[in-house]
């Protein structure tokens, strides 16, 4: 894809935009010390590099080839609420006050700095999400409220979900944990900002939506909200990245940013709701006509991309940067061997998914084209196994070590039988 996305690039910065370059991490007007996320953060890394997805275009089909982007931000108002996800900055002097939660048991308790008389998504008779953002700019520190309300009838603020992110931190939340959005995730760090615009550069990847979605998610998010078992459905976290072919130099200045921001850092997959919905923060600045230029790019411009090569551990949202290669320690010679070529399987299996995979793959072991064939495949190890008979008991222990969502064999039957199949996935 690099020399793909030389041309807008360039056209962008004779245009008088600059170029992103590496990995950075933005900061708030209002909280200039506090980084939103560090720079290594999986949001703020390029991902114009990284490999199509093996499962793309079922995703794309599935979100909506013929839907168009659709900015879910603007100046003014709408049902008689701000268009967009708002935010507030404190300091260490705003009163903190408890939240009671919905779903306390995935959510971080508090207390909440919520000031007087918070931003509220929709406005404060709105019955959306009602996300309620707040940064405090003297600890660095993000709390994010979902379906917030304040306090009525002497009760005090109540609030679906919250969850408090350290801004310093790549840190996730625990496995299986809700936040704020559906994939366990900040939603700060994904918001177009009119300062950024307004600056050139988005250097961070883009919160997006979808309407339907698998019952499974992959890193970074860590939750889901699926509406079937589905692989054709993009899971929570799924990356996406719009292509090179589109020119920013096509739209208006508002908008090449968000153009520039789409095919370089990408979108993330973090909530259910409509077709390449885009979130922003409101702002009168905005010109909604020219944000509005952004339908004009259909769903079938959107490819999604393999983010397993970024991934440096489980539970952190580091993301390895260019230039920074996988581990390198066996090139003082060694082996990765087994007794046998079930045994070598599992060795490079464990070598190359220390915390786990999405997926784990099974190929037959006496004839081995399967397994090579499925080597492009990269959200999960290859194991193998006999054509039919017994599941060995080193692979039942290799995928429960793994804990995959899914075990999915490479063949027909002939390959793999049933069996053997329905063996490993009740492992």
């Amino acid at each position: 894809m690099r020399h793909l996305i030389v041309l807008p690039l360039l056209l962008l910065a004779a245009a008088g935009a600059p170029a992103p370059t590496g990995a950075t991490a933005a900061t708030l007007p209002d909280a200039p010390d506090c980084p939103v996320l560090p720079a290594d953060s999986v949001w703020n890394t390029p991902v114009d590099d990284l490999d199509v997805h093996p499962r793309s275009a079922d995703w794309v089909a599935a979100i909506g080839a013929d839907d168009p982007i659709h900015p879910d931000f603007g100046s003014g108002t709408y049902d008689g609420g701000p268009i967009g996800i708002p935010y507030d900055v404190v300091d260490a002097d705003t009163e903190r006050v408890p939240v009671t939660f919905t779903y306390a048991d995935e959510s971080d308790p508090g207390p909440y700095p919520i000031p007087p008389d918070p931003s509220i998504e929709g406005g404060p008779d709105a019955d959306g999400d009602r996300h309620v953002l707040i940064v405090d700019r003297d600890t660095c520190t993000l709390y994010e409220l979902f379906d917030a309300h304040p306090p009525a009838a002497g009760e005090g603020w109540t609030a679906g979900s919250g969850a408090v992110f350290d801004l310093n931190s790549n840190d996730l939340r625990p496995e299986g944990w809700t936040s704020a959005d559906a994939a366990g995730l900040p939603i700060l760090p994904g918001l177009v900002r009119y300062d950024e615009v307004a600056s050139g550069v988005i250097d961070h990847a883009i919160r997006i939506t979808a309407p339907q979605t698998d019952r499974s998610h992959i890193w970074p998010a860590r939750h889901q909200a699926g509406a079937a078992d589905d692989p054709s459905l993009p899971p929570m976290g799924a990356r996406f990245r719009l292509s090179a072919a589109i020119d920013p130099a096509d739209f208006p200045d508002q908008v090449r940013p968000i153009v520039v921001a789409l095919q370089t850092h990408g979108a993330i997959l973090a909530d259910n709701g409509s077709p390449w919905f885009i979130s922003g923060v409101p702002d009168e600045r905005w010109a909604n006509d020219d944000l509005r230029t952004l339908r004009e790019i259909p769903g079938s411009a959107w490819e999604a991309v393999d983010t397993a090569p970024l991934q440096v551990a489980a539970d952190s949202g580091a993301a390895r940067q260019v230039g920074e290669g996988p581990d390198t320690s066996l090139r003082d010679g060694g082996r990765l061997a087994g007794p046998t070529r079930i045994d070598t399987a599992i060795a490079i299996s464990q070598r190359q998914f220390p915390a786990g995979a999405a997926t784990a793959y099974l190929a037959r072991a006496d004839v081995v084209v399967d397994a090579v064939a499925g080597g492009v495949l990269t959200d999960g190890p290859i194991l193998l196994v006999p054509s039919c008979g017994t599941l060995p008991p080193q692979v039942a222990e290799e995928i429960a070590r793994l804990d995959p969502a899914r075990v999915l064999a490479l063949g027909g039957e002939s390959a793999v039988c049933q069996a053997v199949l329905d063996a490993a996935r009740g492992s």
